[in-house]
């Protein structure tokens, strides 16, 4: 037929689209395999009770405070405050005591909850400014929903801010932020390695597991002191 041609698939570009195919029929399984293996280590370092950066939850639209609170501004001009992962494998499972009541102002920098461990306190310190609309109601009956999700339902208070932009403008998101919490693991490290020869000769024991990985939720298990050490030389402002 007049103005038709014919072109055979292996003539032209056929062959080309062919191993394109093959090789991505290769790809997609090596790459399910390769993530399941990653999800599979994860699972095996919190089952075995090992705090590494691999296990940590640092979402990355967070902006964190070197006092080991975030803030997350919403559309609605209100901002969730709460504590970090990292916080949470130190010190296990607590539960919270509000300092602030909805109504009243807190400055950035000054204490807003006490978590608690069996009576042992650490005191936290807002990240920002602003007015205090209200505390989470959930962690009062449910303080485990902070360990489980403390970035969503765990959040600690919702806080009309006062001076945003100035406050958070040196504070860890993105990438930044997951280097950031890598290197305070470090530090955690360094703190114990200080910290727990002044009373325990038994400490490091406690503290590590063989082959020198770090316990999660090792604080608990330490003296009393070093709840104390913690407070003022990682936590305070």
């Amino acid at each position: 037929m007049d103005g038709f041609s014919y072109y055979n698939i292996f003539e032209t570009k056929g062959m080309e689209y062919l191993i394109i195919i093959a090789f991505l029929a290769l790809l997609i399984p090596f790459s399910v395999v390769l993530n399941r293996k990653v999800k599979i280590k994860r699972q095996l370092q919190k089952a075995m009770g090992i705090l590494s950066s691999k296990i940590l939850k640092v979402p990355q639209g967070v902006y964190y405070s070197e006092n080991h609170t975030w803030a997350h501004l919403s559309k609605s001009g209100l901002a969730n405050v709460g504590l970090d992962d990292l916080m949470l494998h130190i010190t296990g499972e607590v539960s919270v005591n509000f300092l602030k009541k909805p109504g009243e102002l807190i400055a950035k920098g000054e204490a807003m909850t006490e978590i608690d461990h069996d009576g042992r306190l650490l005191k936290l310190f807002s990240p920002i400014s602003g007015n205090v609309v209200g505390a989470n109601p959930a962690l009062t009956d449910n303080p485990e929903i902070l360990n489980e999700d403390p970035f969503e339902s765990g959040w600690l208070y919702k806080i009309k801010p006062t001076n945003w932009k100035a406050e958070t403008s040196s504070y860890y998101i993105a990438d930044a932020a997951s280097d950031w919490s890598q290197m305070e693991l470090l530090r955690f490290k360094d703190f114990l390695a200080s910290a727990m020869p002044k009373y325990s000769d038994e400490a490091s024991m406690v503290a590590l597991q063989d082959g020198g990985e770090l316990r999660d939720h090792v604080l608990p298990e330490l003296p009393e002191g070093v709840w104390h050490d913690f407070q003022k030389e990682f936590l305070n402002p």
